[in-house]
Parts: C-alpha cells; structure tokens; sequence
C-alpha cells in the first residue's frame, strides 16, 4: 500500500478568536474550519472555552455528516441515540433533527420544543451535543437556552439544603407520554429509566447545577406526586428569563453545548408548515452520575 493511501489528514493550525456572547454564557468562535482536523493545542482552548462559557457557536461550517462525526469524535465518544431515533441507515449516529414529515413536507411543528438536557435517562447522561445547521427557514427557528448553574445559585438556602442529597428519575417513557406517545417494548427496554443527583456537581469544574428539564420524572423514595410537584416547582424557577440565552441562527452555525449544566428546547417562532428546519445532531458520551 502507497504511503498516499496510508497518510492520515494532517492537523490544521490556525488563527481563530473566541469571543463572548454574553455575560451569562455562550461564546462565539470564528477562524476555524471544523472539517479540518484540529491541532492537540487548538483542542485544549476549545475545550477550555466549552467549560468555561457552556455554550460555544462556531460560524461558517459546511460540514458533511462524516465531517462532524470526525469533529465529534475528537471531544469524546459518540453516544448512540434511542431506538426509533436512528438516524439514516449509513450514519445512524447522526441524528436528523427537523420538522418534516415522512413525505419530507413541513409538518406545522418544531419537535424537542420542551426543557431538556438529551440523553439524561441514559445511565451515563451525555456530556454535550453538537448541532449543525443544514436548513434554516428565512427567520426564527431560534434555540433557546438555560444555565442550571446559574439557576442553582440563585435558590435560597433552605431550598438547597432540601435538595442536596435527593436523586431524580428520569424517564424517557414519561417525557414521550408529555408528548403524547406510547413506548414500544423495544424502546421501554432500550432506555429504561434512571436516577441522578438533583443537585448535580459537574465532573470537570465542581459547579453545582439543578438537574431537571422534561426527561426527570419524580424523586426517588419520595411519594410519587410530591416528588414530581418538586420537580415541576425547580424547572419553573430554572427556566425564568434571566437564566436564559437565545440563540439565533445564521447559516453554517454549528453550536456545541454542555448537557451536564445546561437546558435547551427549540421554539417554532417561525412558519413551520412553509419552511424546513433541518440539523444535524451528534451526542458525545458522559460519564455515570455519583451514587
């Protein structure tokens, strides 16, 4: 075999900037080109910058599916997603995330339009997600997000002091019957439910966040209705204005958040019966939450 055949792609060096988008999170990159691979040092400041800021914006990509698998790979270990959501049959970690119907028709709604963190039913919840843009309809489509950091600190004493030592289940049964849908057998024993800290400290920095959003079902141990009641009570205070940032999207955006401190949801502030809206996702593996 020629040495052609053999030579892997050679990591890129370049010039890029992070910069702030706000002062709660969120920071944009520009002067990368992800479908290239990046040098060991550009990968320790991304890095850096993901745990410092939660939320990193990359503009100008045009990543093909494999491209951003490759990205991916680089900050971790894909994470598989369930069952009915496969993904194409080539590349079933990429996750096609739109509103189109089976006949490739917009459909008139935006899934994933509730709080979540993806994959936090899973035994081991994703570190973070990495969504490219393909299709964006002319305006709108935004993704919305909330720091859970920040929304830990801003209870009061004794509601941390309840908290502290509970464990929340989060059920992917419950959040698709939110949404009106009925697990199969397969899926009920492809994701079966699984409890984590309610107050979460993240692995990497030692921050404490509230560890809720769609997925978490009630407290275990806890009487069914007062642990959901809970549950319920944390996500309002969570999701309040001031511990959110909206993300507007530009073409060629590719945002990679942190799951592990963060809520997202799409919002259908646009036409979804006229225009597609169409990402790619991809999901890097976490680690088990502490016992």
């Amino acid at each position: 075999m020629s040495a052609e055949m053999t030579a892997t792609r050679p990591e890129i060096k370049t010039d890029f900037a992070i910069t702030a988008l706000s002062a709660l999170m969120a920071a944009e990159v520009t002067g990368l080109d992800l479908a290239m691979p990046l040098d060991a040092a550009v990968q320790r400041q991304i890095h850096a910058a993901f745990l410092e800021h939660r939320l990193l914006v990359f503009r100008g990509q045009n990543l093909t599916k494999e491209e951003q698998v490759a990205f991916t790979e680089q900050f971790g270990t894909l994470e598989r997603h369930t069952t009915r959501n496969r993904g194409t049959a080539n590349l079933p970690l990429v996750h096609i995330v739109s509103n189109l119907d089976e006949d490739g028709k917009p459909m008139g709604r935006v899934r994933s339009d509730m709080w979540h963190t993806d994959k936090s039913f899973r035994p081991a919840p994703s570190m973070a997600t990495i969504l490219h843009a393909v299709t964006l309809p002319p305006e709108g489509g935004d993704t919305v997000f909330v720091d859970m950091h920040a929304a830990y600190d801003g209870l009061d004493a004794a509601t941390k002091d309840e908290i502290v030592d509970l464990r929340v289940v989060h059920s992917w049964e419950l959040s698709r019957e939110n949404e009106g849908r009925v697990l199969s057998a397969e899926e009920l024993a492809d994701a079966p439910d699984n409890a984590h800290p309610l107050a979460r400290v993240h692995p990497e920095t030692g921050r404490t966040a509230i560890f809720v959003g769609m997925h978490a079902s009630h407290i275990e141990g806890k009487p069914f209705d007062a642990g959901r009641a809970l549950v319920l009570r944390l996500e309002e205070h969570a999701t309040q204005p001031r511990y959110q940032y909206r993300h507007s999207w530009r073409p060629g955006d590719l945002l990679m958040w942190d799951n592990r401190c963060l809520l997202h949801r799409a919002e259908a502030n646009f036409d979804a019966a006229t225009y597609p809206r169409i990402l790619h996702r991809t999901c890097i593996r976490g680690t088990p939450t502490s016992p």
